[in-house]
């Protein structure tokens, strides 16, 4: 689930529960250099940019590099931690320029300041502050001093779950992923991420199917799903017992009830509560790109894989929703790339394909269908005045070029240009939606319940019951369930707008089959613009997907509108479907027809 409205509210500093998600946000355009729209943090760092000047240094994103190299003026690079913004490698003269007090700067190679003791002076001499600097853990750095991936710590803890709790009709164990130090943690952070896992059902739930013994298949044939909820920061867990799981939580919240529909019909699935923070994920919460996460999840899956080699042979499905459409790509593409150089010490992963559902992908073209999916959708549902469209038209070519800066590298003004568009262009184009009162996540319904619109709470209190937590081996230092963290949805707002749709490219050319699926009454991450990324995406068979007809496929929920499942385009392994009459989560909205789609898809089927 996408958290727009909480995103952008908690951005402004304003209150969700006073202004309602961003009901009381003005929609007034606001210009790329006012103080409103950066933090103090970004502030100090545009000055000593403009003051200075920008430098080459800006292009390291790595923290050893960066301290050993210099600009193109042969200036020293030092690398600057902040915890309110993405630690920057800046030159040593605009080191100077920030405060102390808010960057800790590195010291240049050869400075006198360094002191026997492991402390340092920060670059900012004027400053007269001195800083403690961590050092990066000596097992984490090779001979040469660069980071050493063989070198860092992860490792496996799981145990079964009881078939009461949810499901007995399925084998299902949980656990965590412990990291220490990885590529991105250097000063030795920990995070540990808690995943649920089902084998397919032994047993078929389904009403015409109910008490049949599934087909057997060869074991190593079962297809597996990693399934990741957006958000950022919403909890796979969330999707398990909401949307596509083996069961249900009741509405007292004391219990559970089988889901016919469940994915575990059709496969082994595993959900991952993801990054650090979310769910009962618990540690250094301090993910906020997909090279982060994609790293993370990849090590995730050898671990899995390494402690549970019965499925390492496996087929797998990596499936995203929502801002899993970022989650998704990146997990797969960090896979793919990965198989490529595996060695021995690491296994060669059987990717074997890619969904993403009502997923935020490409910004670029997605954000330009918001005006349209307002008034012109399949539905006929106008929610917005002529007026309001025209003024959301008119803002599209400035939030298309902002997003265009966002996605042009990895300089500060990027990256400045990325947080920018990510509340120039939600302010323009999904604030006059917000205003309307209705769910952003179903154009038909009214949000009853700010932020999200629907009551998660029976939810809530089954995963915090003492008993529950007990059953799934949750650590006592996770932090009690919620469905989404908003301090992790506000880390991401630089990585917004960044476009992986060349990812799903690179897949697709590769022989790898990708399924994009979206709910037609979705405003949020509608199929409008969904539809246009995948026409619109570069790849070696572009001219045959764009030239197929669409058709209609499957059978609809209990005979719904024309009695099929949705519109299909697809060539050569890749497929766009606009599920019929379901909203964000289609796995809740119309449950048989998710279900047979994503059987289809993983089972090689034809569309």
């Amino acid at each position: 689930m996408k958290i727009f409205p909480v995103a952008i509210a908690s951005l402004l500093a304003l209150s969700p529960a006073a202004a309602q998600g961003v009901r009381g946000l003005s929609t007034t355009k606001l210009t790329s250099t006012s103080s409103q729209e950066l933090n103090q943090a970004e502030e100090h760092l545009l000055h000593a940019i403009q003051k200075i000047g920008e430098s080459s240094c800006m292009q390291i994103d790595d923290e050893n590099k960066c301290n050993t190299s210099e600009d193109d003026d042969k200036i020293s690079c030092v690398w600057c931690k902040c915890s309110a913004i993405p630690s920057e490698c800046l030159s040593v003269e605009q080191s100077k320029a920030v405060p102390a007090g808010v960057f800790d700067c590195a010291s240049p190679p050869g400075n006198d300041a360094n002191t026997d003791d492991g402390m340092d002076t920060n670059a900012n001499s004027d400053s007269g502050d001195e800083v403690e600097r961590k050092p990066i853990p000596a097992a984490h750095v090779s001979s040469d001093g660069g980071y050493n991936a063989q070198l860092w710590n992860y490792s496996l803890r799981d145990a079964s779950v009881d078939g009461s709790l949810c499901d007995p009709n399925s084998k299902s164990f949980s656990g965590y992923m412990d990291i220490t130090g990885s590529k991105y943690d250097d000063d030795g952070e920990d995070k540990h991420l808690f995943y649920w896992f089902f084998e397919k059902r032994a047993t078929s739930q389904r009403e015409n199917k109910k008490d049949e013994k599934v087909k057997v298949q060869d074991a190593k044939d079962i297809p597996i799903i990693l399934w990741l909820t957006g958000g950022p920061g919403c909890s796979s867990t969330l999707a398990l017992l909401f949307e596509n799981g083996p069961c249900k939580v009741t509405e007292d919240g004391m219990s559970t009830t089988i889901n016919p529909y469940s994915w575990t019909e059709a496969a082994h699935v595993l959900w991952l509560d993801q990054p650090a923070g979310v769910g009962f994920s618990y540690g250094k919460e301090n993910d906020y790109n997909e090279e982060m996460i994609s790293e993370d999840a990849y090590y995730f899956l050898q671990e899995f894989y390494k402690e549970h080699p019965e499925y390492s042979e496996n087929p797998l499905t990596i499936v995203g929703e929502s801002y899993g459409g970022h989650y998704a790509p990146a997990v797969a593409h960090k896979v793919w790339t990965k198989n490529k150089v595996a060695d021995d010490s690491m296994l060669k992963i059987n990717l074997a394909g890619l969904a993403v559902g009502n997923g935020l992908t490409d910004p670029h073209e997605q954000y330009k269908w918001y005006p349209e999916m307002a008034v012109h959708n399949s539905h006929g549902i106008k929610v917005l005045s002529d007026d309001v469209y025209n003024q959301m038209t008119a803002a599209v070519p400035k939030c298309q070029a902002l997003i265009d800066e966002c996605n042009a590298g990895d300089s500060f003004i990027n990256k400045f240009a990325c947080q920018t568009a990510f509340i120039v262009c939600n302010t323009a184009e999904t604030t006059p939606y917000q205003m309307t009162g209705l769910n952003p996540y179903d154009i038909r319904k009214k949000c009853e319940k700010i932020p999200l619109c629907y009551d998660f709470s029976y939810i809530e209190k089954f995963l915090n019951l003492d008993s529950t937590r007990e059953a799934l081996h949750v650590a006592e230092e996770s932090n009690k369930w919620t469905s989404c963290n908003m301090g992790i949805n506000l880390k991401f707002h630089s990585d917004w707008m960044h476009d992986f749709s060349p990812f799903v490219a690179d897949l697709l050319n590769d022989g790898i089959p990708a399924l994009i699926y979206a709910g037609d009454v979705d405003y949020i991450c509608n199929y409008l613009g969904n539809r246009a990324w995948t026409l619109n995406l570069d790849w070696k068979h572009k001219e045959e997907f764009n030239t197929v007809e669409d058709h209609e496929w499957g059978e609809g929920e209990n005979g719904v509108g024309s009695g099929t499942a949705g519109l299909v385009r697809t060539s050569n392994g890749f497929t766009f479907m606009q599920v019929y009459d379901a909203g964000h989560m289609v796995p809740t909205d119309q449950p048989k027809v998710a279900l047979d789609m994503i059987s289809n898809f993983i089972s090689g089927g034809e569309f």
